[in-house]
């Protein structure tokens, strides 16, 4: 199969799709690897070491679009993109379309083959190319919050670990999955008080195993949110259900609540933010002020360790791409329920509940795809 590795074009997006290890083991396996000039640049690959590991060098997105049979991204096909993608063609990459109508709808008039990193999802429930992305932005989350609780970042002059006869700030968590574990880990090494919510029970059990005893534990519910968030100098939004909208916990009724110069992180803003006074903001201007609250809602978080973030990712995608490549689209779906449930828009047709659910579109069921 011929692949293309295509540059980010989102803006202040460094990472990249496949590192030139992983191109090496694609082209061991026979297949072609096309790379767009200067795509690794960000993330500290240089075009040589693509080229050494086996790659093409391209000069343009247009190229990859018309030649390559599997386009992958990290980050969704932006508007410049839509008219390059072809009928079959397998777009794999993050997609978040229950948070994108628009792309939603030109995917299915181009009748591609889009595959969504964020749900492949494994017997277990676990998300395994979610998991590596989730694992640093929940880690980030918490530096950003302490940063900009400083005072120079409009911040109330908070130290998140305190010092000795000092409390130490608190920090809220909602959501205890992969993101609000690694947040809470993150904060409670910090030395701050951390409460830590999620409304399995079981997931709760786990965590008071594992976690550190300045995490406290509690069930989540709108009451529990809305008397913790006043005490809060951080809230880190980490709540996710796979490939559909976020829900919103934190009103603006709650907000008017906060301390001034609180610092709200909404880690979900990916899936439209579970904060309702969320709305995306890039690493450039990262932040901006409601009610005295400083919100950071930057939609591609990991972007900023972006050689940490390609090389984690790669470990996490390149198993899939190798076994659609190697097998096809069809035959990887029918033989792995793990890409199957990847699938959200294949050949025209909405294939995922929750993105059909988000705008009101027919379901498809994508095993009447596979046998179309």
């Amino acid at each position: 199969m011929i692949v293309g590795i295509l540059k980010e074009i989102k803006s202040e997006e460094n990472r990249v799709a496949m590192t030139p290890a992983g191109v090496e083991v694609m082209c061991h396996h026979g297949h072609t690897v096309l790379v767009e000039a200067g795509a690794g640049a960000g993330s500290g690959f240089s075009d040589g070491a693509y080229s050494a590991s086996g790659a093409e060098t391209v000069a343009t997105a247009e190229e990859i679009y018309r030649r390559a049979e599997m386009v992958m991204h990290v980050k969704e096909p932006l508007p410049p993109e839509y008219d390059l993608m072809r009928e079959g063609q397998i777009v794999f990459t993050y997609l978040h379309l229950a948070a994108a109508e628009e792309l939603t709808r030109v995917l299915i008039q181009r009748r591609s083959v889009n595959i969504a990193y964020e749900t492949i999802q494994k017997a277990d429930g676990s998300l395994p190319l979610l998991m590596p992305m989730s694992e640093v932005a929940g880690r980030m989350a918490v530096q950003q919050g302490a940063k900009y609780l400083e005072m120079a970042q409009g911040g109330q002059g908070v130290l998140l670990g305190g010092v000795p006869g000092v409390e130490p700030g608190t920090v809220v968590v909602i959501g205890g999955g992969v993101v609000g574990t690694n947040a809470a880990k993150m904060a409670c090494g910090l030395g701050a008080k951390v409460y830590l919510l999620d409304k399995d029970l079981d997931r709760l059990r786990y965590l008071a195993d594992v976690m550190p005893a300045n995490c406290f534990l509690l069930a989540s519910s709108p009451a529990v949110i809305r008397e913790l968030v006043p005490r809060a100098d951080v809230v880190i939004g980490a709540v996710l259900i796979p490939g559909a909208k976020a829900p919103r916990l934190v009103t603006r009724d709650m907000l008017a609540t906060m301390k001034k110069g609180a610092v709200m992180v909404d880690v979900a803003i990916d899936q439209g933010g579970c904060f309702e006074t969320s709305r995306p903001t890039t690493h450039s201007q990262p932040v901006y002020t409601v009610d005295g609250v400083i919100h950071y809602c930057v939609a591609n978080m990991p972007g900023a360790v972006a050689k940490t973030s390609t090389m984690a990712l790669t470990n996490a995608t390149l198993p899939y791409a190798l076994q659609i490549a190697n097998r096809g689209w069809r035959a990887a779906m029918r033989e792995n329920p793990e890409i199957r449930l990847g699938a959200n828009v294949v050949l025209g047709q909405v294939t995922y509940k929750g993105v059909a659910e988000a705008f009101g579109l027919p379901l498809a069921s994508i095993a009447d795809v596979l046998e179309s």
